[in-house]
């Protein structure tokens, strides 16, 4: 059986997910056989591994880093939140049920099997597991729920813990301090190591409080790792890409819905030197972009709605009636369409009107479509017409059916192994179901191509980037931060030493 060691926060988006994904980096590149774990995760970001299962992005991302192929197994839980208390529950890549916060807590001890028999698979195959907590370990209210989450998951995989602090918040000692105070005494003993991430700044004046902290809490400081400035896929809303920014050669804008879901379908886009996403929730951050894209959303109907309410639906009606081009990808096709019906109340329940750019209509059917997809899109209109007969490769992930009689690409899905016909155009205005539409190098570079000409600008004036390249190097930049601000040799210590419960 593989050797455990545990990434547990002070907080939410402390850092855990990335310094995970380095150690994985770290030991693959080590020579181990290394896989990522996380019992449960929060998030709207998505993946559908090659068997048509749904994880979390966080651990593709670890995955990515280890060198190895995702797999359901290292998410067994993944919570969808569809509204303010309440979640779509995916257990083993599959819809459980969709649960209030406290019918969820009522039945999680029953899941408690189906997470050990993840973890148990995984480190059957491997030399090392990395296993990322959720949230802190400090969340007094839900303790007496984590049997599988943070100190509970540690106790069931024997895992020696280290606990990381965000400086960049502020008051990170008493974080930390904080945090190992309002744990049990067996609680305390499984942390074998600190880490101060996101530093800014001269590390010596940091010496005093570190030094005064190990010997508050008898628990060595193991790193303390810079703020870095990395483009590496993050795992939800909280992440930094999301934030306003100002406009490049090529501005494309992001309408960041309330219930946003794989906005990592635009980091090739992001990679293009001379290109701006950036993240539009108000009029006022609208500005004049070259493209607007409506991303993925885990609730079509409300968030439609809520465009609607903002203001922001008129002002890319009338962009999209001047020529401007508008590209919609799951949630954010359907609402491009006529109307969205809901007839199995998935959502809301009935018929909302959308926005009527493209000529199709989207019924929400009882079952979710999960699968990964080859493609080659059609004869493609418009100021995207050099994407004609170009392939792509991505994944599905819908409850709605949305039938068109101008689709933009044929399909074949490799799960099922069928062909199909996705998306719709007018104009300049285009749809689809695929996410990660635009990750091939190919698509990406013809898309900001055709904007700048569209625009007058040279396109030579852009960079170019191979984004499978690109990913690569910078999970080797993050390991290379870690050898060098993290102390391994103590690392690989904790690993051996493990823990005795």
């Amino acid at each position: 059986m593989a050797k455990a060691i545990m990434i547990q926060g002070t907080m939410s988006n402390a850092g855990k997910s990335l310094v995970a994904a380095g150690l994985c980096r770290v030991f693959h590149e080590d020579g181990y056989r290394v896989a990522p774990f996380k019992a449960q995760n929060m998030a709207l970001n998505s993946f559908i591994t090659k068997e048509g299962l749904e994880m979390g992005r966080a651990q593709v991302v670890q995955a990515e880093a280890a060198g190895v192929e995702p797999s359901v197994l290292m998410n067994p839980i993944l919570l969808k939140p569809t509204s303010d208390t309440g979640s779509q529950v995916i257990v083993n890549g599959e819809v459980y049920a969709t649960l209030s916060a406290r019918d969820y807590f009522a039945i999680k001890p029953t899941l408690l099997p189906e997470v050990m028999k993840a973890y148990n698979a995984l480190s059957g195959q491997n030399d090392m597991i990395v296993i990322e907590g959720a949230g802190s370990p400090a969340e007094i209210n839900l303790k007496d729920a984590d049997v599988f989450v943070n100190m509970g998951m540690a106790k069931q995989a024997n895992a020696p813990v280290l606990l990381v602090g965000d400086i960049d918040r502020g008051g990170v000692f008493a974080q930390v301090y904080g945090t190992v105070a309002l744990l049990d005494p067996d609680e305390r003993a499984l942390i074998k190591g600190v880490i101060i991430n996101k530093f800014r700044g001269d590390e010596s004046i940091l010496t005093p409080g570190i030094r005064q902290l190990e010997a508050l809490l008898g628990i060595p400081v193991v790193g303390v790792v810079p703020y870095l400035h990395l483009d590496i896929d993050d795992e939800d809303s909280l992440s930094e890409r999301l934030r306003d920014k100002p406009a490049a050669l090529v501005d494309v804008a992001v309408i960041r819905l309330p219930r946003l879901s794989n906005f990592t379908d635009f980091r090739a886009l992001e990679a293009i030197e001379g290109v701006s996403v950036r993240y539009v929730d108000s009029v006022s951050q609208f500005g004049a972009p070259d493209l607007v894209i409506l991303p993925g959303t885990k609730n079509t109907m409300g968030d439609l709605l809520w465009l609607r309410s903002s203001g922001l639906e008129a002002k890319i009606l009338r962009f999209a009636d001047g020529g401007g081009a508008v590209f919609g990808i799951c949630g954010g096709y359907q609402m491009l369409g006529n109307s969205v019906r809901d007839p199995h109340g998935a959502e809301h329940g009935g018929t909302v009107r959308g926005m009527g750019l493209l000529p199709v209509e989207t019924t929400f059917e009882e079952h979710k479509t999960r699968t990964r997809v080859d493609g080659r899109f059609g004869r493609i209109d418009g100021v995207f017409s050099a994407l004609s007969h170009q392939p792509f490769t991505g994944y599905e992930i819908h409850m709605g059916a949305t039938g068109s009689a101008a689709p933009i690409a044929v399909l074949s899905d490799a799960v099922h192994g069928t062909q199909r016909s996705d998306g719709a155009q007018n104009g300049n205005v285009y749809g689809c179901y695929v996410h990660g539409v635009f990750d091939g190098d190919a698509v990406a570079g013809t898309v900001v191509r055709a904007l700048a000409q569209k625009k007058g600008v040279d396109p030579d004036a852009l960079g170019t980037v191979s984004g499978e390249a690109y990913k690569e190097k910078q999970y080797d930049l993050l390991a290379d931060a870690i050898r060098t601000h993290m102390d391994m040799d103590a690392i690989y210590r904790i690993l051996k030493e493990g823990v005795k419960l």
